[in-house]
């Protein structure tokens, strides 16, 4: 398909939208989880199932984009999620507890579909040489709406209960496949069922034989399994240390942290398109494992009680470095073939929901024993390990090519056939 930005642009708009539904949820229904139930382990379950939930989509999301109209599955993702809703705020009282686990189920299948086929698609809709310009616009889209979700919150259910805000998320869901059936995408169904699969493999296998082929993205996802056990930390973290700056002020600390993240992540995406567009350079799997060490170690960093200034500068690089991360991670992962992307991001996705969902509970229970700065120092200091461990496996094996073809210039990346003579 010819690029068609106008429509990337709504495209985003819709994604948008729904995103900041999908923050307000996650704290609406665990407020209002701990509210009915009066249980925190209840609560805590429900958050399991949902990322259990989002893990085991791994094992067939891949198929279902990979053999469906793509933009149909982005649709079924945002309806699936606004009808549980609508259900939620129609049941009567008693049933609503037991409802809220349904919910969870439905979230993690919706959220995890949704993401599958919209980053696999961002190829088809703009091309391959405008997807860098693309990650950039959807990541700067996802991170206004997780500040807006996570900061409305708290108020929406304050000031207006929690049917208002089921509501407002159930509207936001509604508007974004609206959004998306409007919009003139022919995202079909791959052409082949991944030619390199058996017929009846279930989407992992096939994902992981795809990857076979191109090592260095598996190893790639498995920095970005890694990376989400370090981010589980900081998210779990966060609050925690922020109630121990300022126990008066409970939210002070995390809520300024994560807005000026944003504005970080955004002028990443905004710089990053310029630089690449004026260098005619691209980025490639080096530059991700890069942005992920700056990242962990700003995290790091963060938790080590810096003053305000140097705090706002640590913000500020941990979201530059996740926001070149992330689009480093997404474009790399897009240069693969059109038939075989939806089992790669499928596969992608399980390994992402692996690592983050594990390092909730792992994070959970370090923090009863030890500080957040140990928590989070740990469990980011292995994803930067990982990091600077793949980084010099690539220098050494280029170095031993270069000897190799007698002094000449360096061979080609890995796997220079999927890469396309990418930058590092």
């Amino acid at each position: 398909m010819t690029s068609d930005f106008k429509s990337f642009r709504y495209l985003v708009a819709g994604n948008a939208i729904s995103a900041y539904g999908s923050y307000l949820n996650l704290v609406a229904l665990n407020l209002y989880a701990l509210s009915t139930t009066g249980s925190a382990g209840q609560t805590g379950l429900i958050m399991a199932v949902r990322l259990a939930v989002a893990f085991c989509m791994g094992f067939v999301s891949g198929s279902i984009v990979s053999r469906f109209n793509r933009k149909f599955v982005m649709i079924f993702g945002d309806l699936s999620q606004a009808v549980a809703l609508t259900v939620l705020l129609t049941v009567p009282a008693d049933a609503r507890p037991a409802l809220l686990y349904v919910v969870a189920v439905v979230a993690g299948v919706g959220g995890t579909l949704s993401s599958v086929a919209l980053r696999s698609s961002i190829p088809v809709i703009v091309g391959q040489d405008q997807r860098v310009r693309a990650n950039g616009l959807l990541t700067s889209g996802r991170s206004l709406a997780m500040v807006a979700g996570f900061a409305s919150a708290g108020i929406v259910v304050t000031a207006f209960g929690f049917r208002t805000a089921f509501a407002v998320d159930a509207a936001t869901f509604v508007l974004s496949a609206a959004n998306m059936a409007r919009l003139p995408l022919k995202l079909r169904r791959s052409e082949s069922a991944a030619p390199s699969a058996g017929g009846g493999s279930i989407s992992p296998m096939i994902g992981l034989r795809i990857l076979r082929a191109t090592p260095v993205l598996l190893v790639m996802i498995a920095i970005r399994a890694v990376d989400g056990l370090g981010s589980a930390s900081h998210n779990v973290g966060l609050p925690v240390y922020s109630t121990a700056l300022n126990p008066a002020h409970p939210a002070e600390f995390v809520s300024r942290f994560w807005a000026i993240w944003a504005v970080g992540n955004i002028l990443m995406q905004r710089g990053l398109v310029r630089y690449l567009k004026k260098s005619g350079r691209s980025i490639g799997e080096n530059a991700f494992s890069v942005g992920t060490i700056l990242m962990s170690a700003s995290f790091i960093i963060a938790f080590t009680g810096p003053p305000l200034i140097v705090g706002v500068v640590v913000a500020l690089c941990a979201g530059l470095a996740d926001g070149f991360t992330d689009n480093a991670y997404a474009s790399r992962l897009q240069t693969v073939s059109d038939d075989d992307r939806g089992y790669v991001f499928g596969f992608s996705s399980m390994a992402e929901n692996l690592g983050f969902g594990s390092g909730m509970v792992v994070s959970a229970l370090l923090l009863d024993h030890h500080s957040p700065l140990w928590v989070v120092g740990v469990s980011h200091g292995v994803a930067i390990a990982c990091g600077v461990a793949f980084l010099s496996y690539v220098f050494v094996a280029r170095r031993r090519e270069a000897r190799r073809s007698g002094g000449e210039k360096a061979a080609a990346p890995l796997d220079s056939a999927a890469v396309g003579g990418e930058a590092r």
